[in-house]
């Protein structure tokens, strides 16, 4: 039985601006079960990438708190590892030397120098980067860049993966392979993973779970859905299924629908095509501006 590994609890945060204080986020209430895949989403600037950096420790919350795994979270550490849009790889240093940064830092002391060398690795094998160990950030494509900055988060061993749009610059068919490999990887390691997206089908896809943002200030939780889609998935599989679609409508009907939007008729189509028609249309289509 899944427990209450990480707990968001009545999280709340303001910032001074130059007219007086802003409030960003009230109330914001969910857990996380361990191993589970989650999804935060929502339209622009309601809050979602600041939830993740409360939880990575980056901001400290004006009220309320997390806690992971039994541990108050007051600052940052490499329990909690993040994978921006950014790929945030060292310029000057060789693939295998970027996973190997973060070891070095984790594992100095517990870990011999040849065990350090062969977990690098092996995360670099997880990722499918270990044919391009010597190759230079310059030298590789943004989704290789990508495969590296994950490799590096996976190699710390972290309790909970934060991922920050990590998709989002990708063209559509690399961001599709990337997409499979996350989910292969979490699901042999069982990882518990956070991921701040904007596109529709992308949280269904991956998710176990969608925390859904009402629209700021002062954002909160709107609604929870559970995705109840056997896993491994496969995507062209998901675009027959009537389940899937399901879930998609009422994920779209909750950020257009509920939340205002004046364009009804857009977001009534949106809801009407299928997973396969999406699959064709740009890749900014189903994403939330």
């Amino acid at each position: 039985m899944m427990n209450k590994f990480l707990e968001i609890s009545r999280v709340g945060i303001e910032f001074p601006t130059s007219n007086g204080t802003y409030c960003a986020l009230s109330d914001v209430d969910f857990h996380i079960n361990e191993g589970e895949f989650v999804s935060i989403i929502g339209h622009s600037g309601c809050g979602k990438s600041t939830v993740l950096n409360i939880v990575a420790g980056l901001y400290q919350a004006t009220s309320g708190g997390v806690i992971l795994d039994g541990k108050e979270v007051n600052e940052p550490g490499p329990d909690r590892a993040v994978v921006f849009q950014s790929h945030a790889l060292m310029p000057w240093l060789s693939v295998y030397d970027n996973v190997a940064l973060g070891v070095e830092q984790v594992f100095k002391g517990n870990k011999t120098r040849a065990e350090m060398m062969e977990w690098v690795e092996h995360n670099l094998r997880l990722v499918k980067m270990d044919h391009a160990t010597q190759k230079m950030p310059h030298e590789i494509s943004g989704g290789m860049k990508q495969r590296v900055g994950i490799a590096r988060c996976l190699a710390m061993q972290p309790k909970v993966m934060l991922m920050d749009e990590p998709f989002g610059a990708l063209d559509a068919l690399t961001r599709a392979n990337l997409q499979d490999s996350v989910m292969e990887i979490q699901k042999e390691l069982n990882t518990t993973v956070i991921l701040i997206t904007h596109d529709v089908d992308e949280a269904v896809l991956m998710s176990d779970k969608i925390v859904m943002m009402s629209n700021g200030p002062a954002a909160r939780v709107g609604e929870i859905l559970e995705i109840d889609l056997a896993r491994p998935r496969e995507r062209l599989a998901l675009a027959k299924s009537d389940k899937f679609n399901y879930y998609r409508q009422q994920v779209l009907s909750f950020l257009y629908e509920k939340k205002g939007v004046v364009d009804f008729d857009a977001a009534k189509k949106k809801i009407e095509t299928t997973p396969a028609e999406s699959a064709q249309a740009s890749s900014n289509d189903e994403k939330v501006s």
